[in-house]
């Protein structure tokens, strides 16, 4: 299946920690320097992340749960570049001054009450995957429908370990900073992925420049995916 070029780009502490009140405190704006370089016009992150940093705090409850069982997808403008949200069940909301070139990408049991909400607030969505979000579908859409040709997943470490595991990754882009997390239970750069995995997704180095003053980027191909 034809899909956009997909490229994982984090910013890590160098024992490949991620939490971003961590990450902000060893850089500066080199992270946002190495997107740019990166050509990226479309991002997806997790629904943690979007919590985080985007959505509501409380989460979107439908008063009627029937899911809308089936793919579909609403396109609200047309846009040069994009800003995907994954959030399965359709639970996010999202503030007035939301970016308008928001996407929410949810499975088929998001609640059609839920579509409606986006809807009515001029946001688009894909719905794809039966019970979980199909991520290469969505892939697909986002490329045909959208006009996204260059992906950047940016985390969390459990929607990264998602493409990975999926063979969707083409690129890993990670930038170190200069300094050491160490806590226990902290989210690495890819995480989620079943324990009985016990092969390493080999990679094969692309380049390494230095950023800033003390931060390294690496690039890598994944080794199963085109150079």
């Amino acid at each position: 299946m034809k899909r956009p070029y997909v490229i994982c780009h984090m910013m890590a502490s160098i024992d490949g920690r991620i939490d971003c009140a961590m990450t902000e405190q060893i850089g500066g704006n080199e992270y946002y320097e190495a997107l740019e370089m990166l050509c990226i016009d479309t991002t997806i992150e997790g629904k943690t992340t979007a919590v985080n940093h985007y959505a509501e705090k409380e989460p979107f409850v439908p008063q009627d749960p029937t899911p809308v069982g089936r793919e579909e997808f609403f396109k609200s403008h047309d846009a040069k570049s994009w800003e995907a949200v994954t959030d399965t069940h359709g639970t996010l909301r999202w503030p007035d001054d939301d970016t308008p070139d928001r996407i929410c990408i949810v499975s088929q049991q998001a609640s059609r009450e839920y579509l409606n909400y986006l809807r009515e607030r001029g946001i688009s969505y894909i719905a794809t995957g039966d019970n979980t979000i199909d991520l290469s579908r969505a892939l697909s859409i986002l490329q045909f429908e959208f006009g996204s040709e260059r992906i950047g997943v940016v985390g969390g470490g459990h929607i990264n370990g998602s493409f990975l595991r999926e063979g969707l990754l083409d690129e890993v882009s990670m930038l170190y900073g200069a300094a050491i997390d160490g806590r226990e239970g902290f989210c690495a750069a890819f995480d989620g992925i079943d324990i009985g995995h016990n092969h390493p997704y080999m990679l094969r180095l692309k380049s390494v420049s230095q950023m800033g003053n003390d931060s390294v980027w690496i690039r890598y191909n994944v080794k199963n995916q085109p150079a």
